[in-house]
């Protein structure tokens, strides 16, 4: 069983880094792209209801 501290964020404040997996697979952190604009957008697929 794992733990998950979250922590409320206020405007301007760093995000947490964190690890995601692109359609490709490849690991992309968002520590990679510390001091560049980063856009994240979460889509859900076509056929679910999300």
């Amino acid at each position: 069983m794992s733990t998950v501290t979250q922590k409320e964020l206020k405007v301007g404040d760093p995000a947490p880094d964190f690890t995601l997996k692109t359609i490709g697979l490849k690991e992309v952190s968002l520590k990679d792209y510390r001091g560049k604009n980063v856009v994240l957008l979460f889509y859900p697929l076509d056929w679910t209801p999300g």
